[in-house]
């Protein structure tokens, strides 16, 4: 039995490349007045490693180039295209005339888990701020609501934990309907 080994960067880059050229969805991201700059950072070195096209920071979202940002985005955000800050509702508008559905990752009352979310199309999420999560302006214009199931006993993710759930959820779907 040959013993495990971890991939040397070679065979990473191999692997991921791999992927990359059976990976026809396309992914984005909206992020609605995110002002950790940590949460900033670590949101877009997912979003690098996914493979996110976009992200559209709305309301008072910090912007990657913070400098604290920048200590978990470790440079990942040079990767990702993204627009400056603006209104959450002309956000959603610019997503989905770039071709996104766009699905909002909430507690509403009408949003279905994320798992039974069809996010295996070209689909934008859209997570909201540490503390209020996404407004009433972005949840009035998003196609869709989901939400992350929870069994234990803290009632919410971390924003950026959260958009890393979602947004691996929305990779697996889309491989899945490949």
């Amino acid at each position: 039995m040959t013993a495990r080994r971890q991939m040397r960067p070679t065979d990473v880059k191999r692997l991921n490349r791999s992927w990359r050229r059976s990976t026809e969805q396309r992914l984005a991201l909206i992020v609605e007045s995110v002002t950790g700059p940590f949460n900033i950072g670590s949101i877009f070195r997912t979003a690098a490693a996914l493979g996110v096209e976009h992200v559209w920071l709305a309301g008072n979202a910090t912007p990657p180039t913070n400098p604290k940002a920048q200590k978990t985005a470790l440079g990942t955000d040079r990767y990702v295209p993204w627009s400056e800050p603006v209104p959450a509702s002309e956000a959603v508008r610019t997503a989905k005339e770039a071709g996104f559905s766009v699905v909002a990752v909430e507690l509403t009352g009408d949003a279905v888990p994320l798992h039974e979310s069809p996010l295996g199309g070209d689909v934008c999420l859209a997570v909201g701020g540490e503390d209020h999560g996404c407004s009433p302006a972005l949840l009035e214009a998003a196609d869709a609501v989901s939400y992350i199931p929870q069994i234990g006993r803290v009632g919410s993710f971390n924003v950026a934990v959260a958009a890393a759930i979602a947004l691996a959820d929305a990779r697996r779907q889309g491989w899945s309907a490949s």
